[in-house]
């Protein structure tokens, strides 16, 4: 009897067990409260990421694969304990958005200093705190995407942006040298120019000046977040791992 049921034991098919579910690719997205920002954090939790959003203030995005921290990307230290929370509860970093910005549009002789310390502040030294401390962690793993926004105001050279189109040809400049200094890694570093957009960032200005800037465009309209989000799929698409260090204009300027 005992031989009979070892027998039997020894032909029975093995269990087999289910193959675990891959754990979602971790994305960044800084500025993700409103505009660009929640779009995108939208976007990528209907593909199935992880997303991070931060921001200075709170988020009302609930998903189960969000999570949302109040950081302010001018400060370094709060970067850097977002980036080792990231770390520590999820292992790995594989894409960072840059899109938190701030814009001021003045002209030159009227902007105060402080207004123009603070969108540097923000557009570079943010961009850079978060691509050094998030670039540590995708090295580790030899993978990463960034991706830093950028804007159409610097080809266009628009008047009353100067310093706000000045960050940002800062942050193109940043980008490109990044690339070279992190290829060896598997991390490609590119920044995405966006046209005028209806969001906070042009609310304010002139119709005449909004105007004015679309003539100077191929496709002269105002920009759509599904515009930004295919230039920021097609820069973190798998198959994009030979490019790296470039900068895509929309709207065709």
């Amino acid at each position: 009897m005992v031989m009979e049921q070892a027998i039997v034991a020894a032909t029975e098919p093995a269990a087999v067990k289910a193959p675990a579910t891959p754990a979602p690719p971790v994305m960044v997205i800084t500025g993700a409260r409103k505009g660009i920002g929640r779009h995108l954090a939208e976007y990528y939790l209907d593909k199935g990421l992880q997303v991070i959003g931060c921001s200075r203030g709170e988020s009302d995005l609930v998903h189960e694969r969000y999570s949302h921290m109040q950081v302010d990307v001018t400060a370094e230290p709060q970067v850097i304990q977002m980036i080792a929370a990231i770390r520590k509860r999820w292992g790995r970093l594989d894409m960072l958005i840059n899109n938190a910005g701030v814009a001021s549009m003045n002209h030159s002789m009227l902007m105060p200093g402080k207004t123009a310390a603070r969108i540097v502040a923000t557009n570079l030294m943010g961009t850079f705190f978060c691509c050094r401390e998030a670039a540590k962690v995708m090295m580790k793993r030899r993978w990463g995407r960034i991706v830093n926004l950028s804007t159409v105001a610097v080809p266009l050279g628009l008047e009353g942006e100067a310093v706000y189109a000045a960050s940002k040809s800062a942050v193109e400049t940043f980008t490109r040298v990044l690339a070279k200094e992190v290829a060896a890694f598997g991390i490609t570093c590119n920044a995405l120019g966006p046209t005028p957009m209806d969001t906070d960032l042009i609310r304010g200005v002139p119709q005449e000046k909004i105007d004015q800037i679309l003539r100077q465009m191929a496709i002269p309209r105002l920009g759509t977040f599904d515009d930004v989000a295919n230039g920021v799929d097609f820069f973190i698409s798998e198959r994009s791992s030979y490019i790296t260090g470039q900068v895509l204009y929309l709207g065709g300027v």
